[in-house]
């Protein structure tokens, strides 16, 4: 007897638990037309990204899903979402505006050692082609041939100047570019470490 009425007693709330679930799944949304929309079926996908709101049995808000954010905030979050990015890895490398003047000065100091031989280079091949023409000319005025291979080592060493020129160019526009990088890494990390204080 007592066990029939535990059977009767688990059927019948197996068959109210569907009602009370669905009972508590009530969407509210706004239609195409702009008319408040009340449906137990769930939101339509059209209208998932205008937001909706999840009512109980008693139309009291439970949970509310924001509508999708415009073209216009979805670009402002990612940018946002960047800066924050980049503003973590800029306090993982330096944890003072110290750190970054000095890791200026080793990146510039570089870049003037690279510049410094490129130009010393630059240098010993001028003066090497000037040497060759040199010895060019002297057999031009002697009345003989210009030897071929002279004339080789001379378009050899113009040739390894426009190199070392470009070098040079490649050079000092790292340098630019490192100085201009530095000056707002170490903006933005008084900017963030004054923030934090």
């Amino acid at each position: 007897m007592r066990r029939t009425g535990l059977i009767r007693f688990s059927l019948l709330l197996c068959m109210a638990l569907p009602v009370v679930a669905q009972a508590a799944e009530l969407y509210r949304y706004i239609d195409d037309h702009g008319t408040t929309v009340l449906s137990r079926q769930g939101v339509p996908p059209e209208f998932i990204s205008k937001g909706y709101q999840v009512l109980n049995d008693q139309g009291r808000v439970i949970h509310e899903v924001a509508p999708a954010p415009t073209a216009e905030e979805l670009k402002k979050i990612l940018a946002q979402k960047a800066q924050a990015s980049s503003d973590e890895q800029l306090l993982r490398l330096y944890s003072s505006p110290e750190d970054v003047e000095r890791a200026r000065s080793r990146k510039l100091a570089e870049l003037d050692g690279l510049l410094g031989v490129a130009r010393g280079n630059l240098n010993s091949a001028a003066s090497q082609q000037a040497s060759l023409q040199a010895q060019a000319a002297d057999q031009e005025r002697a009345g003989r041939k210009v030897q071929a291979h002279l004339l080789d080592q001379i378009d050899s060493q113009k040739a390894e100047q426009v190199r070392l020129n470009a070098d040079i160019a490649r050079y000092q526009q790292a340098r630019e570019e490192a100085e201009r990088n530095f000056a707002n890494d170490l903006e933005r990390v008084r900017q963030l470490l004054g923030d934090a204080q």
